[in-house]
C-alpha cells in the first residue's frame, strides 16, 4: 500500500531535514514513506493534519515503543504531552493562563539582565564555547526566574533537564537509570516549588500562579508536578538549542548579523525567521486512531506520521525565497506545533530568545565559526552539541 510514495530513510544517521532528498520528496508528493510512518512535507497539510481529530499526540507510545520502565515512562504516559481529549484540555486550560502575554512581559527585566551579565563575560575575551559560555547558562537562569528560583541554581536544574533529554533519543534505553534518576530529582524540587508557593514564600512565579490555578480544580498532585517538569524540560532544551542554531545562522549570513545590530526591534522577527529556517524540533508526530484516506494516500489506523515542520516552512508553495531573512514577514511556521497540542510555553520561549539576541547583537560585531563544532543528528530534535566562536566586539559591549 502506498509504494508508489517517494521514500525517506530517516534510519540513516546521515538524513537531514534541509537535504536535497526531502526537496525532491516533497515536489513529488504531500507525503513520503519512511521506516517508522509517513513523513508529512507540505505546508498546507502539516497544517490541516496538526489539527485533524483523527490523529493523537503521536509520542505517548515512545516508552513502550523503547522499552523503558521506571518513573519517566510512568511521567511521560501521564503528563500533557501523552493526554488526549477532556483531560488534556482541563490541563491546557489551567496552565495557559499562567502564561499571560502581561506575565511573560513581567520576566523581560530579568531575562534581559541575565543575557547582559553572560555578554559581559564574553566580552572580556574573544572566543568563546558558545553553548557553554552562553547558550547553556542563559537557558538554566532564564527557567529559574520562571520559576522564582534564585538563578545561582541553574546548573543543577539545566544538568537533569540534559539527562531527561535522554530519554528522547534512539539509544534511550541504556540512560534508562540516568533518565529516572533525573525524573525524580526534577518531581522531588517540583514538590519543593509548590510547597514554597503554598507556603506564601513564592507569590509572583509560573509555580505560584499554577498553584492557585489548581486549587479546587479536581485534579491530582501528580498532575501539578508533572506539569512543572515538562515545563522545566521543554523551557530549558528549546532555548539552548535555538540559540545554538540561530548563532550559527546567523554566522552564515553576516548581513542578517549587521541588520539586527542596526535595528535591535528586528529581534522578534528574527526568533521568528530562526525557527523556520532551523528548527531545534524539525517534526512533530501523531498517530492515526481511526484508518481513513487523505488526498491519494491510505492511512491505516495505528500509523504514525511525522509533520516535518522544517520541510514545510520551507516549502517553495508559501514562499519565494528560503534565503535567511529577517526582514521578510513570512507565514507562520509550525515550530512550536499547533492544534490541541501547540506548544505551551512558546510565549517564554519567543521571549527569552528575543532577549538574547539583544544582547548579544550589543556585544559582538562579528563572528564566525571556530574549529571544533558537534552537532547533534540534523533530524528529530536536533541542537549544536559544540559551537566555539571568535569574534569582535561593538563599541557599546561592557
Amino acid at each position: 500500500m502506498n509504494e508508489d510514495l517517494p521514500y525517506l530513510d530517516f534510519a540513516d544517521p546521515t538524513f537531514s531535514t534541509r537535504s536535497a532528498k526531502v526537496a525532491d520528496a516533497r515536489a513529488q508528493n504531500w507525503c513520503a514513506r519512511t521506516p517508522y510512518g509517513l513523513a508529512v512535507l507540505r505546508y498546507r497539510d502539516v497544517g490541516l493534519l496538526l489539527r485533524d481529530r483523527r490523529l493523537r499526540q503521536g509520542s505517548h507510545a515512545w516508552p513502550d515503543k523503547h522499552g523503558l520502565r521506571g518513573p519517566f515512562a510512568e511521567f511521560w504516559k501521564r503528563s500533557v504531552i501523552s493526554r488526549e481529549g477532556v483531560s488534556h484540555r482541563r490541563l491546557r486550560d489551567l496552565c495557559v493562563p499562567v502564561l499571560s502575554e502581561s506575565f511573560v512581559e513581567s520576566l523581560v527585566p530579568a531575562f534581559d539582565r541575565i543575557a547582559a551579565d553572560l555578554c559581559s563575560t564574553l566580552a572580556e575575551k574573544h572566543s568563546a564555547e558558545f553553548m557553554e559560555d552562553f547558550a547553556i547558562p542563559f537557558a538554566g537562569q532564564a527557567i529559574c526566574a520562571l520559576l522564582g528560583l534564585d538563578i545561582s541554581e541553574w546548573r543543577t536544574i539545566s544538568h537533569d533537564a540534559s539527562d531527561l533529554g535522554l530519554a528522547m533519543g534512539v539509544e534511550c534505553k541504556q540512560h534508562e537509570a540516568t533518565v529516572n534518576a533525573a525524573c525524580e530529582r526534577l518531581t522531588d524540587l517540583s514538590r519543593k516549588l509548590v510547597a514554597r508557593a503554598r507556603s506564601g514564600a513564592d507569590q509572583t512565579s509560573y509555580i505560584a500562579g499554577l498553584v492557585r490555578r489548581f486549587e479546587g480544580s479536581g485534579l491530582e498532585e501528580i498532575d501539578l508536578l508533572d506539569m512543572i517538569v515538562i515545563s522545566i524540560f521543554g523551557g530549558v532544551d528549546t532555548t539552548r538549542s535555538q540559540l545554538g542554531l540561530g548563532l550559527s545562522l546567523f554566522i552564515d549570513n553576516p548581513s542578517q548579523w549587521a541588520a539586527l545590530r542596526n535595528d535591535l526591534s528586528l529581534a522578534d522577527r528574527a526568533v521568528e525567521e530562526m525557527i523556520r529556517a532551523r528548527p531545534t524540533t524539525t517534526w512533530v508526530t501523531r498517530e492515526a486512531v481511526e484508518s481513513f484516506r487523505y488526498g491519494d494516500v491510505a492511512i491505516t489506523q495505528g500509523t504514525t506520521l511525522h509533520l516535518l515542520v522544517h520541510a514545510s516552512a520551507r516549502d517553495p508553495d508559501i514562499s519565494e525565497t528560503d534565503n535567511f531573512d529577517i526582514t521578510i514577514r513570512r507565514k507562520k511556521h509550525f515550530g512550536f506545533g499547533g492544534g490541541a497540542h501547540h506548544c505551551i510555553g512558546h510565549l517564554i520561549a519567543r521571549t527569552d530568545i528575543a532577549c538574547a539576541l539583544r544582547a548579544l547583537a550589543k556585544t559582538f560585531q562579528h563572528i564566525e565559526l571556530d574549529n571544533g563544532a558537534k552537532w547533534l543528528p540534523d533530524s528529530g530534535n536536533t541542537s549544536p552539541i559544540q559551537l566555539p566562536v571568535r569574534y569582535t566586539l561593538t563599541n557599546t559591549a561592557v
